[in-house]
């Protein structure tokens, strides 16, 4: 339930991110204060009553950086979790119910896919659309958020595709779905009206377990150097910018870094909880 209360008051902040920065007179994001710089070497000032998280580098406020940073976690997390689970629901389905070739070619697509290391490829990928700023499919994907979330979702629906693979080889044979085929059902009914309905439970355990490792991947990327682009604040891209200089700049490093921290572990706490309230077997 904290984590929930947590993860309510995040999505807040992160929907009224400008209001909430200028209510509490926070600058903008990207605002350069070089007064708040130390005025003998020009280097970033820790917390104080102008800057509460202090500033970075080049003078940006570290809290309404931080604030902001929420905003683009939270919408890569949700967008790409939502396109790799609907990507992995449909593999999975189709592979698990109609079997044959199509199954093979599912299956041996995922076991490619998850041969090659996720980061690598996915750093390979993000670096390739965005070079030279043109972006991927024609410029259909352009270099930034677009990016991130393409390159995600492309490698992370293949664990979902599985499960729900397994699940429905499980399920076609159960008496329910047999009934309904000696009625006349179609494939696409027996699919949507009696499959599907009976996955519902690990599709939801499986996305609210995702949504902290996409969250993690996405600063992963970021401090990499191909996920979020300057000037848009992301937490990882923070952390990557205060490297060189957190024994001098602590607090650049710090306060991401525990925003990112917090979110992820409360994510993961829902997620447990979730998996354990819609788990039949911890009902007994």
């Amino acid at each position: 339930m904290a984590s929930l209360i947590f993860l309510f008051l995040l999505v807040i902040v992160a929907v009224f991110a400008g209001p909430i920065t200028s209510l509490l007179g926070a600058p903008d994001p990207n605002y350069r204060d070089t007064s708040a710089l130390d005025p003998l070497f020009a280097t970033p000032t820790g917390p104080s009553s102008d800057h509460w998280f202090g500033v970075d580098q080049i003078g940006r406020d570290v809290f309404s950086r931080t604030i902001y940073g929420a905003r683009v976690s939270l919408l890569v997390a949700f967008v790409a979790t939502f396109i790799a689970t609907a990507g992995g629901v449909v593999a999975g389905l189709i592979a698990g119910f109609f079997g044959g070739w199509l199954d093979t070619f599912i299956s041996r697509s995922v076991d490619v896919l998850l041969a090659i290391p996720y980061l690598l490829l996915a750093t390979g990928l993000a670096a390739a659309c965005t070079l030279g700023g043109t972006g991927c499919l024609g410029g259909l994907i352009k270099p930034g958020i677009p990016v991130v979330i393409a390159v995600i979702s492309f490698t992370s629906w293949t664990y979902m595709a599985r499960i729900v693979r397994g699940q429905t080889l499980s399920l076609r044979e159960k008496e329910f779905v047999e009934a309904s085929r000696s009625l006349g059902a179609s494939n696409t009914r027996i699919i949507f009206r009696e499959l599907l309905p009976n996955l519902t439970a690990p599709i939801i355990v499986y996305a609210s377990i995702l949504i902290p490792q996409v969250i993690l991947y996405e600063a992963a990327l970021s401090f990499l150097g191909v996920g979020i682009q300057p000037p848009t604040s992301s937490w990882g891209q923070m952390i990557s910018d205060a490297t060189p200089r957190f024994t001098d700049a602590w607090w650049y490093m710090v306060f991401p870094g525990i925003a990112l921290l917090l979110t992820v572990l409360a994510f993961n706490l829902v997620g447990d909880a979730m998996q354990d309230a819609l788990n039949p077997r911890s009902k007994k």
